[in-house]
């Protein structure tokens, strides 16, 4: 029997390459002949870079920059080998990760730490950037990003804005004037992670705002802020980026760098799945495990393991996802997909996040277990 292992990571208690060597120690376990592939994965955002660090040609390249509070931190891009591209993973500098839970506001957040960061991948040469944006911390639809490379915004009476979420809704006009030479020349490629547009009841503000701190109130506010930046884009470069799929990610950068940079939007996962020829290896499976910390309704607007899923699907495999907590169960659509919580439902947040690796083997070896019982794969 052939495995392939290809998860996200679990946020805040483990990382792809964790989840993937548990899952393994599982299938071993309880299907000893089997042939296991590891390829712990990314959606384009957080843990793109191990990927492209293990499966692409280049290098990883440590640049001193700041969070999304503007604290100096070092943090690493990849960098193709004679491509003059390179990865930048926005939560490496603009990401919750860098944050205590009392320090997230994405009212005071900024993405300007990725904009450093993307200078200097231009200084060493590179003519293509890819930004992959999962897991921010930020709502400035790339506002601090801009202002790095240059970019200067205006209110109405010609003040000049430090860029955070909270001044979205004061911008007037933009100038390029300033903007750093060789920016006009780069090709702007943005991994999405998800659907969403930018603003609305799916939006970057009513869907992620809350989770990066915003209260009821903030929450309105960004989307306000937002709306007026569109507004914005709309009267200088001509550009509707409101109904734009993929602008509500990361806090609407997408967006934002589309109608700035004219930016394209791909899929961040069938980016990395190119490089990693990830269809090809499904295509010699028997069976797929894929997971992530948190599976709910906002998985399906373009998740990794949905983006698995997608891929097992119309080849009939059977594949299993694993999260440390679902809000659906099932999905009538995917005959071939069980879903499972890793998590016992008596267990509290911080004892899940302590346990999570323990959790899930014992849920793996239940469920491989009813697998082999049911239908023993050879």
């Amino acid at each position: 029997m052939k495995v392939l292992i290809i998860p996200d990571s679990f946020k805040g208690s483990l990382t792809a390459t964790e989840v993937a060597k548990e899952m393994k120690k599982a299938i071993a376990a309880v299907f000893p002949k089997a042939e296991c592939t590891l390829l712990p994965f990314s959606d384009g955002g957080e843990g793109a870079i191990k990927v492209l660090e293990d499966h692409a040609e280049g290098k990883v390249i440590d640049c001193h920059t700041t969070d999304s509070l503007k604290r100096p931190i070092t943090a690493p891009y990849f960098l193709f080998k004679n491509t003059e591209s390179a990865w930048i993973e926005l939560s490496q500098t603009s990401g919750l990760v860098q944050l205590k839970e009392n320090e997230r506001n994405p009212l005071k957040t900024s993405t300007w730490g990725t904009g450093i960061m993307i200078k200097h991948a231009v200084a060493q040469g590179c003519k293509t950037i890819y930004l992959g944006i999962g897991g921010s911390a930020t709502h400035d639809m790339g506002f601090g990003i801009m202002s790095a490379l240059g970019v200067t915004f205006y209110d109405q009476k010609n003040n000049l804005l430090v860029p955070n979420g909270e001044n979205l809704e004061k911008i007037d006009r933009l100038d390029l004037n300033a903007i750093d030479s060789g920016i006009h020349d780069i090709k702007w490629i943005v991994a999405c992670d998800v659907d969403n547009p930018l603003i609305g009841p799916f939006g970057a503000a009513h869907t992620y705002a809350k989770q990066k701190g915003a209260s009821p109130s903030s929450i309105n506010q960004l989307e306000k802020g937002s709306t007026q930046f569109a507004k914005v884009i709309q009267k200088q470069f001509g550009k509707n980026i409101l109904d734009l799929a993929g602008g509500g990610a990361a806090g609407g950068v997408s967006a934002g760098l589309s109608g700035v940079f004219n930016a394209i939007l791909k899929q961040g996962f069938e980016l990395l799945a190119a490089q990693t020829k990830v269809y090809d290896r499904i295509k010699e499976m028997d069976l797929v495990l894929t997971g992530e910390g948190h599976f709910d309704q906002q998985s399906t607007y373009g998740k990794l393991p949905m983006q698995v899923v997608q891929l097992t699907h119309p080849l009939k495999i059977k594949t299993l996802l694993f999260a440390g907590k679902t809000s659906l169960s099932h999905l009538p659509a995917f005959p071939h997909l069980d879903i499972h919580q890793t998590t016992p439902v008596t267990m509290n947040l911080d004892e899940a996040m302590k346990n999570a690796a323990k959790n899930m083997h014992s849920k793996l070896i239940e469920v491989l277990l009813l697998l082999k019982k049911s239908n023993p794969l050879q």
